[in-house]
C-alpha cells in the first residue's frame, strides 16, 4: 500500500490536483507499482489506468468572469454629486445675475440661496417659476 501511496503522490503532481482526485484501476496495480517517471504516469493516464474523479457541486458550474465582491460594485455617489454641484453653481449664479441687476434685494437673496442648498430647486425653470411669487421681481 505505502507504493500505492507514493505514485498517487506523483500521479497529483503531475496531473495537477489533489490526490482524492486520483483513482487508479484496481486490475491495472501492477502496471501502476512499476511506474517510477513522471511519464510513467503520463503514460497510465493518457491509457486510462489513472483516471481523475470529476469535480462535483457548484463548482461544475462555469466560474462567473467578473468578480462582484464589495470593493468591485461602483455606486453612482459621485455621479449624483456632480450633478448637484452643476445644478447649484448654475442657480447661484443667476441669483448673483438678479441681485447685481437689482431685481432682487438682499432679503430675498439670501431666501433663495438657503432655498438652493436644500435642493428645493430642481432646474433653472422651477427657480424663475418660483421668483414671480416674490413682489417686484422683474424676470426677463
Amino acid at each position: 500500500m505505502q507504493e500505492l501511496r507514493k505514485r498517487k503522490v506523483l500521479a497529483s503532481k503531475v496531473l495537477g490536483v489533489g490526490m482524492n482526485k486520483i483513482v487508479f484501476d484496481s486490475s491495472k496495480l501492477p502496471e501502476i507499482k512499476e511506474a517510477i517517471t513522471k511519464q510513467d504516469i503520463r503514460d497510465l493516464f493518457s491509457a486510462g489506468i489513472i483516471s481523475i474523479k470529476e469535480v462535483r457541486g457548484k463548482k461544475k458550474i462555469i466560474k462567473r468572469t467578473t468578480k462582484r465582491g464589495p470593493g468591485k460594485i461602483k455606486r453612482k455617489v459621485n455621479n449624483r454629486k456632480r450633478d448637484y454641484m452643476i445644478l447649484v453653481r448654475k442657480l447661484r449664479r443667476h441669483v448673483k445675475e438678479l441681485k447685481l441687476q437689482g431685481k432682487i434685494n438682499q432679503n430675498v437673496f439670501e431666501d433663495l440661496r438657503k432655498k438652493i442648498r436644500a435642493k428645493t430647486f430642481k432646474n433653472k425653470a422651477h427657480l424663475k417659476e418660483h421668483l414671480k411669487e416674490y413682489e417686484g421681481v422683474k424676470e426677463k
